[in-house]
């Protein structure tokens, strides 16, 4: 898995990334506590209407920016995204009203949503090798679940010392050494595919998802993911805080109770997915937070529980998030990853803006418990969703027929089977060449 990291290039960006995460973490932290200092038992409602934003800018941002990328400088350009992320950062601790919040973090999520598909789209370029970049992808999503146990822990051992306002200091600081690591990175200039024009890089993994079964049934699961995430992400601080009466040391462990559960996940599925398909391990994490989520009303009632509950929590949410990327490299070719990436950014971000807002009014106007039952019904609306959608036999190699094709056709040239009406079978992919998915065989 780390064979990628003796590339140098890509070392410097790997580094780059945790040093963004984890500053990133120490101001999801920090960012709950603001939230309870500005209003109280009603901080969800602050913090679900500040996640909403960044899901708003995820959305509409990502898309454009994985269009534009191919066409400007991107060490530049993740550069000053780094500098303009670090500048808010060290003006958070200085608000005193919610609305103050809003428009930091407005502009904080607009950065990091150009930055992530920009990221994402250099590292094909970097690691041409299919195996290598494969490996890549595991080692980022290990980074962002190291980083799930790392950064509250991290942020709950400084609240010892600090007051929690100072953890946007080390926000700040984290996306100041990314900046470091990427000017210092060797980095391609230009893709050696010559970019598409730009209305299909917009629209283009947008096309692949509704064409494409399996990737319809991994955005439903995307909906599950949501809804058991933001429970977590913006109920913690209500739940330890006004509930228990802790501080915000113990919300800072509880979220790192749910990173550890989400970490175990990661280390378990390499083992699990030999015997399983991904649509299995991903509608059994919803089927898992949907329990949790039900149980949530009558479980959650002491700080103990709640850290056992959110250790099942983290774990069924890494097996519905962990192998969409194997999903998404099954779906498209090298040249078309990047816009599916990016789009998967933004559908899967989209389905968050529905959960934040839920989970933080239902909590502010009801109480958690109703939070608990009603993000339940979402995740299991998913699950049950993504279920449907996937077809259960789901091969790589897919028979299809292509009319028109004379029979010594490049394509056919491969080993396929092929016969006069030009039917064969091969590793299906929505392309130029296949523009709607096979009718499945009764």
């Amino acid at each position: 898995m780390f064979s990628p990291l003796r590339h140098a290039g890509y070392r410097h960006l790997f580094a780059a990334q945790v040093a963004a995460l984890l500053g990133t973490g120490m101001a999801t932290v920090a960012l709950g506590l603001l939230a309870h200092d500005l209003a109280g038992a009603n901080a969800g409602e602050v913090l679900g209407a500040a996640l909403a934003i960044k899901m708003v800018a995820y959305i509409g941002v990502a898309p454009f920016a994985s269009a534009l990328v191919a066409r400007l400088p991107r060490k530049t350009l993740l550069v000053a995204l780094d500098v303009v992320r670090a500048g808010i950062a060290i003006t958070l601790p200085f608000v005193g009203e919610a609305w103050q919040i809003y428009a930091l973090m407005t502009v904080l999520y607009v950065a990091s949503a150009a930055f992530t598909p920009a990221f994402q789209a250099m590292i094909p370029d970097l690691l041409e090798d299919e195996a290598e970049y494969t490996k890549a992808l595991s080692l980022s999503r290990l980074a962002a679940d190291l980083e799930s146990v790392a950064s509250p822990v991290a942020a709950a051992v400084l609240l010892a010392f600090i007051s929690y306002n100072n953890l946007f200091v080390g926000t700040a600081l984290g996306f100041v050494v990314s900046a470091l690591f990427v000017i210092t990175a060797s980095l391609p200039l230009l893709s050696k595919i010559q970019p598409k024009p730009f209305l299909q890089r917009l629209t283009g993994g947008i096309r692949l998802f509704a064409l494409t079964p399996r990737l319809r049934g991994l955005l439903a699961i995307s909906l599950a993911t949501s809804a058991g995430g933001a429970m977590v992400f913006v109920n913690t601080v209500v739940l330890v805080q006004s509930g228990f009466g802790l501080s915000g040391q113990a919300a800072a462990w509880a979220l790192a109770a749910f990173g550890s559960g989400s970490m175990t996940a990661a280390v378990v599925l390499p083992r699990l997915l030999v015997r399983l398909s991904d649509r299995t391990a991903m509608v059994m994490g919803a089927g898992l937070m949907t329990a949790a989520l039900l149980a949530g009303p009558w479980i959650a009632v002491s700080y103990p529980a709640l850290l056992a509950l959110w250790v099942i929590m983290g774990f069924g949410y890494s097996l519905t998030i962990t192998p969409a990327g194997r999903a998404l490299r099954r779906s498209s070719t090298a040249q078309d990853r990047p816009a599916l990436f990016a789009a998967q950014f933004a559908l899967s971000h989209a389905c968050w803006l529905v959960a934040y807002p839920v989970a933080g009014l239902v909590s502010a106007a009801a109480n958690p418990g109703a939070a608990f039952l009603v993000l339940a019904a979402l995740c299991a609306t998913g699950g049950v969703l993504g279920l449907l959608i996937w077809p259960a036999h789901d091969p790589e190699n897919q028979i299809h027929a292509h009319m028109g094709l004379a029979p010594d056709d490049p394509h056919l040239a491969d080993g396929s089977r092929a016969d006069q009406t030009a039917t064969h079978a091969h590793p299906f992919v929505i392309d130029e060449r296949h523009d709607r998915w096979p009718k499945a065989k009764p």
